[in-house]
């Protein structure tokens, strides 16, 4: 059966153990293929799953889908204990270790500038949401019913949108203050796109999806920043995720942000 290399991270050498149960894709051991100062994490995968046709035909299978990305994230989250990894995208495959070697070789410079700056940092996600509903007082829908009048029923529902209107706004407003204030105490950020509810399964739309690079060191004060503004709008949602590998600093085309 021919095998090919599936490469989880590109690190920095590091000396520290992985946990010895530590396994990757389909159960398969994890080898480190040191090249030009760099290291791949990588473990060897059948040529008839992760060939090209194979892999495209496996990723409109969920359940596929799902349990290689769980074993693809358990390896990148111990490498965080351990070391900063560069995790590369799911599904990255290589004909053999000779075309480990030459990824390593000719995007070395690369690879080792986005390690240095992703270097003694992790990944904090922030996200805000605005739930409208939570604003709703709640004899609202009976009272719609119980309108003495058409101009009665309108009155009501533009009392209604004026107040969403007002928690959009105020969402808005919050949301850049909390970015701002979080972009000062990081070495990076990125916004991402608001969150497709139908996706995300989350409750109220999504006003801020940002990424923040921070220091290890730093980190508690971050996440302290972030707790101290849970519950303290009505209407509004804050959730703090992480630490995890810097996973949205990985992209060397990705634009940083700098501005709301």
């Amino acid at each position: 059966m021919n095998e090919l290399r599936y490469v989880y991270a590109v690190c920095r050498p590091f000396e520290a153990a992985l946990q010895a149960d530590l396994v990757g894709v389909g159960g398969a051991p994890l080898k480190q293929l040191e090249h030009g100062g760099l290291v791949a994490v990588l473990s060897r995968v059948p040529e008839a799953d992760f060939g090209y046709e194979p892999l495209r035909a496996h990723l409109e299978d969920l359940d596929w889908l799902t349990a290689t990305a769980r074993a693809h994230q358990a390896v990148i989250a111990a490498l965080t204990t351990v070391t900063c990894p560069l995790p590369l995208r799911l599904g990255t495959v290589f004909r053999d270790d000779s075309g480990v070697r030459t990824m390593l070789e000719d995007e070395g410079d690369q690879l080792r500038e986005l390690l240095a700056r992703i270097d003694g940092c992790v990944e904090w996600g922030v996200k805000v949401y605005a739930e409208p509903e939570a604003q709703q007082a709640p004899s609202e829908p009976a009272a719609a019913g119980q309108a003495a009048s058409g101009r009665d029923y309108l009155r009501m529902r533009r009392t209604r949108q004026q107040g969403a209107d007002r928690l959009w706004a105020r969402a808005d407003s919050f949301a850049q203050e909390l970015h701002t204030d979080l972009t000062a105490r990081a070495a990076a950020t990125r916004l991402h796109r608001p969150q497709n509810p139908e996706l995300s399964r989350a409750t109220g739309r999504n006003i801020l999806n940002g990424a923040y690079l921070v220091g290890r060191s730093q980190s508690e004060e971050f996440v302290e920043c972030v707790e101290r503004t849970k519950d303290q709008e009505p209407g509004l949602r804050v959730e703090l995720t992480g630490p995890w590998a810097a996973y949205s600093f990985s992209d060397p085309n990705g634009d940083e942000e700098e501005a709301w």
